[in-house]
Parts: structure tokens; sequence; C-alpha cells
């Protein structure tokens, strides 16, 4: 069996499943939906897909919630204050020419996917958001990078800029970023 194939099963069956069995257990969703994006990324390694066309997909919630300037429509107005990790997001992306959005939530998210049509896909959110977008942008292989919230959910989040690095070392073949 393909580890593409397997991908499919997890994200169409397992991953349904295990959403079920969470809402009789809701302190364990996150917990699930995590084990269900370290599967895919797992997965995904496995397949071993190689491309240039990769999209870097990120949260709203990491622009700092004190900044004026809106980023969601158009990243490169960020003015590069050092506040939050857009600015070394930006330059991540300049650097491996990776097509990079940022997304309010899901809907747009999935209609960012479309119009750029990347082959492969670094996206970073918390579980709720990543583990269904990994779902529904199947079968393009995604790296899932879950966001870290010291401030609470949704507000002045973070990401392990070295994660995003290695993630596109992955789907582009380089050992060195």
């Amino acid at each position: 069996m393909s580890y593409k194939l397997l991908r499919g099963l997890v994200l169409r069956f397992l991953y349904p499943f295990l959403m079920i069995i969470s809402s009789f257990k809701k302190d364990k969703k996150e917990q699930l939906q995590r084990f269900v994006i370290n599967l895919n990324n797992k997965l995904v390694r496995a397949e071993n897909p190689r491309t240039k066309k990769i999209l870097l997909l990120l949260p709203h919630c990491l622009q700092i919630d004190e900044c004026t300037i809106r980023l969601t429509h158009n990243i490169y107005n960020c003015e590069g204050c050092g506040k939050c990790e857009i600015k070394d997001l930006i330059c991540i992306a300049d650097e491996n020419k990776l097509n990079l959005s940022v997304a309010t939530g899901g809907t747009l998210a999935r209609r960012i996917v479309k119009d750029m049509k990347p082959e492969a896909i670094v996206a970073v959110a918390c579980e709720t958001d990543l583990s269904s977008g990994i779902v529904d942008t199947y079968p393009l292989p995604v790296l899932g990078i879950t966001n870290e919230r010291p401030f609470g959910p949704c507000v002045n989040t973070q990401v392990d800029l070295e994660k995003i690095k290695e993630a596109i070392r992955f789907f582009s073949g380089y050992t060195a970023l």
C-alpha cells in the first residue's frame, strides 16, 4: 500500500472517527488532532515528495495584536518592526522563492490553496485549523506545524522558525537553509 493512500485512509476515516471520540472526551480533542497532524507529517515524509512550488500558509494570529497594519490581503505590507515573526517568515519565503499567504480561517485558506495551486504546503495553525486543513487539501502533501500560544488561542501566537525551515528543506530537497 502506498503512503499516499495510507495518508488518505487516515485523513478520510481515522480523523473523523477520532473527532467523534473527542466529542465524548472534550479534554482529549486537541491531543487527538495533534496525533493526526503528526501521523500525517510522518506519512508525507515517507512519500518523499519533492517540489519547489511550495506554499507557506500562515494564520493571522501570528501578527501581534497591537499592529495597525492588516496583513491578510497582502503580507508584504508588513513594516518589519520585529515585534512578531512575520518579518522573519517573509525573509524565509523570499529566500526560498515561496508563495506566502496569511489566512483568517479555513474558508480563506482553502481559497488561497485553490488559487495558488501549490504542489506542497507548509502550514502553520492551531491543532483544530491545521488538522481540518490537512484533511481538506488531501491529496496535496502538507507538513503541518502547530503554533505556540503563550497568550492563549488566536492572539499573538508564535511558531518555531527552525521547523518552518526544515519543512521547506524537506520539500525542496535542500540540505541547508
